[in-house]
């Protein structure tokens, strides 16, 4: 009986330990997020939805890469030095602010 209950408690004690340090992680993913700078001229401005390419071009100049269309309908992404945006067929999506190292650091998982 003894034994169980030592069982549940460690049990208990290492379920707590995984809960709190995931509930970090996600506050600080969150905080880089809440961070991200408007899109105005005091922030960063950024192409918004529903603009053409062209008008995206025009605006805010040759993207540093553009990437080849991926599915159906096609997606294409065009990197900026600070953001990329996601277009679908000649239409943007959404301008995505390029994640500081903090971020990724959370997001992506440590090579083994």
């Amino acid at each position: 009986m003894d034994i169980i209950m030592d069982i549940k408690r460690h049990i208990t004690a290492g379920l707590l330990c995984l809960f709190s340090i995931a509930s970090q992680a996600d506050v600080l993913l969150i905080d880089v997020i809440n961070k991200e700078p408007p899109n105005t001229a005091a922030g960063l401005l950024r192409p918004t939805h529903g603009m053409t390419m062209l008008q995206v071009e025009k605006k805010y100049g040759e993207p540093v890469k553009k990437h080849e269309p991926i599915g159906e309908p096609p997606i294409t992404r065009w990197d900026y030095k600070k953001y990329a945006v996601y277009f679908e067929k000649n239409i943007v999506l959404r301008a995505v602010i390029n994640q500081p190292a903090k971020a990724r650091k959370i997001i992506e998982p440590t090579p083994k």
